[in-house]
């Protein structure tokens, strides 16, 4: 018969949501969409204007 091993740590994970990982995504990804705008905005403006 096998032993077991009664000693072994069970990892115990939590869901949470932590308001400073929420917070540097939201300005991450609003960082991405600004950046788009921008170049939009000049290729609009600037490029399409001398087709």
């Amino acid at each position: 018969m096998s032993e077991r091993n009664e000693d072994i740590e069970i990892e115990k994970r939590e869901k949470k949501t932590d308001s400073s990982k929420v917070a540097s995504t939201f300005i991450k990804y609003s960082a991405y969409i600004i950046i788009l705008i921008i170049i939009l905005w000049f290729l609009v403006s600037y490029i399409f204007p001398m087709f």
